[in-house]
C-alpha cells in the first residue's frame, strides 16, 4: 500500500462546495432511468469515460476494461491514468467544472469524504437489491456506504497477509507447514532466522511508510483487539491494550536486529520489492507479491498466512483496492451502473479476476478451478475473512500523511527510547484534533 495524495479532501470539498456544484446544478435522472434493469451490456451506445489512479492495480484494471470492451464494442470504454498524487484535486476540479468522466475508480479508503460532501451518485435504488452485494469485500461495501446510501462496488481488492519464506524457515530448524499464529511465535522465529547470519533478517518493517504500516502494522493491532484510527469527531483513537502491545514487540524486533538497517528509510517505494529479494524470512505485505516475488525469485519456496495477534491463533487483515464509483453530472449513469454489475458478474469474477491469479472481489466466488490450481491465492483469501477497513473522514491526516500522528508515533516507538505510553498519547490528541475538524 503506497503513500497517496497529500491534498486535504476536506479542502477539496469545501472548494467543490463554493463552486455550487452540489446545489443541483448537475443533470438530474427521472425515476424512470434510475428504475432500468441493470445488466452487465450496454444501456446507450458511444463511448464511456472512465479515470483510475496510478499506483493501483493497473494490469487487473486493464483486463477489467478489456473484457468489458470486448463485450461491448458499441460503448466502449476509453480508460485513463491519472497520477495518484493529482487524483483527488483531478475529480475535485472535474466536479466542479461539470467536466467529468462517465464513471471512476476510486481509493477506497477516500470514498466517505467524497460520499459526505454529496460529490457521487448515490446508487441505492439501482444496485441495493443485488444478490450479488451479499458476498462482496466488506471492507470495500462498508466504505461505499454513508448514511446507509450506497455510492459504489469493488473494483479489486488488495489484502494483507505474511509472507514466509520456507527456503529459510528450513534452513534455521523451523516447519515450513507452521507459520507464527502469533506475535511471540513470530519474535522467536525470526530471531533464529536472523541467527543464520549474512545479510538474511527474520522480519521486515518499513520504517518511513505510513501505508505500508497501516497495511500491515495496523492488523497487528486490530488482531490485539485494538482500535487506531478516530471515526469523526469525539471518537477516540488508538484504544486497546493492543495498541502498546504492537509497538513493544516492534521495537524489540528493531532492538534484536531482525531488520535490516535500510529498513528505516523504506518509504513504500520499494515495499513491494523485498520479499522477493529472498532475504527477508517474514513480512506483511500484499496479495500482489504473489506474482512479483516468483517473478523477482523463481526458485524461492514460501508461504502466505494471516497476520496474527498477541493471542494465539487471532488474526486481522487490511483490506484495501479501489471502488468504482460514478461522480456528480456524469451522463451516463446507467452505463456506469451495468459495468458494476459486469464486474460483479460470476463469469467475470472467475474468468477475468481468478484467471488472472487476483482476488475475486465476491467470496463466494473464492472455490473456483483457477484458485484451486494455485494454493497461494487460495492461503491469501482467507485474508478477507478478517479483513477490516478503515472508515474514517480524514484517513490522509491521521494515517496517511508522511507528517501525520501515526507515522510519528511509529517512528518515535521502533526508533527511539521514549516512553510508550507518552507516545500513544501524543498521537492520540493529534488524531482527535485532526478529527474534531471533519
Amino acid at each position: 500500500m503506497r503513500t497517496r495524495q497529500r491534498l486535504s479532501l476536506l479542502t477539496v470539498a469545501a472548494m467543490i462546495g463554493v463552486t455550487g456544484c452540489s446545489q443541483g446544478t448537475e443533470p438530474t435522472e427521472s425515476t424512470a432511468e434510475q428504475n432500468v434493469a441493470a445488466t452487465t451490456s450496454c444501456a446507450g451506445k458511444g463511448e464511456l469515460t472512465m479515470w483510475e489512479r496510478s499506483g493501483g492495480n493497473k494490469d487487473m484494471v486493464d483486463m477489467l476494461v478489456a473484457a468489458w470492451n470486448t463485450k461491448n464494442p458499441d460503448c466502449k470504454i476509453a480508460l485513463t491514468y491519472i497520477p495518484h498524487t493529482e487524483m483527488v484535486g483531478k475529480i475535485a476540479q472535474g466536479i466542479a467544472s461539470g467536466q467529468v468522466p462517465d464513471l471512476m475508480g476510486m481509493d477506497l479508503i477516500y470514498a466517505p469524504q467524497f460520499e459526505k460532501a454529496g460529490q457521487l451518485v448515490d446508487l441505492t435504488d439501482r444496485i441495493r437489491a443485488w444478490p450479488e452485494l451479499a458476498t462482496a469485500s466488506s471492507g470495500h461495501m462498508t466504505v461505499a456506504t454513508y448514511d446507509q446510501r450506497l455510492y459504489g462496488v469493488p473494483l479489486y481488492a488488495d489484502v494483507s497477509a505474511l509472507f514466509y519464506n520456507k527456503d529459510l524457515f528450513k534452513r534455521a530448524g523451523l516447519d515450513p507447514a507452521e507459520p507464527p499464529t502469533s506475535l511471540s511465535e513470530l519474535r522467536s522465529y525470526a530471531d533464529k532466522i536472523t541467527a543464520l547470519g549474512g545479510d538474511v533478517k527474520g522480519y521486515y518493517l518499513p520504517g518511513n511508510c505510513a501505508g505500508c504500516n497501516i497495511f500491515t502494522v495496523g492488523p497487528l493491532m486490530w488482531a490485539s483487539g485494538a482500535k487506531i484510527e478516530a471515526a469523526g469527531p469525539g471518537d477516540e483513537p488508538l484504544v486497546g491494550d493492543g495498541v502498546k502491545q504492537v509497538l513493544q514487540f516492534e521495537r524489540d524486533m528493531v532492538r534484536a536486529g531482525n531488520v535490516h538497517d535500510g529498513d528505516r528509510t523504506e518509504n513504500g517505494e520499494t515495499f513491494h520489492l523485498q520479499f522477493g529479494s529472498g532475504k527477508v524470512g517474514m513480512m506483511g505485505t500484499g496479495n500482489f507479491n504473489i506474482t512479483l516475488a516468483r517473478q523477482q525469485n523463481p526458485g524461492m519456496d514460501f508461504g502466505i498466512a494471516l497476520l496474527p495477534g498477541v493471542a494465539p491463533n487471532s488474526s486481522a487483515s487490511f483490506i484495501g483496492g479501489d471502488l468504482v464509483v460514478v461522480p456528480k453530472g456524469s451522463k451516463r449513469v446507467n452505463d456506469a451502473v451495468n459495468f458494476m454489475k459486469f464486474l460483479l458478474s460470476d463469469d467475470v469474477q472467475v474468468e477475468v479476476y481468478a484467471k488472472a491469479l487476483n482476488l475475486t472481489t465476491r467470496s463466494d466466488m473464492v472455490d473456483n478451478k483457477y484458485f484451486q490450481a494455485e494454493p497461494l491465492v487460495q492461503d491469501v483469501a482467507k485474508a478477507l475473512t478478517v479483513g477490516r477497513t478503515p472508515y474514517t473522514l480524514t484517513f490522509f491526516e491521521q494515517i496517511n500523511s508522511p507528517q501525520g500522528p501515526w507515522l510519528k508515533m511509529l517512528q518515535r516507538a521502533y526508533y527511539s527510547d521514549d516512553d510508550l505510553d507518552a507516545v500513544i498519547a501524543d498521537a492520540k490528541k493529534e488524531m482527535k484534533e485532526i478529527a474534531a475538524k471533519s
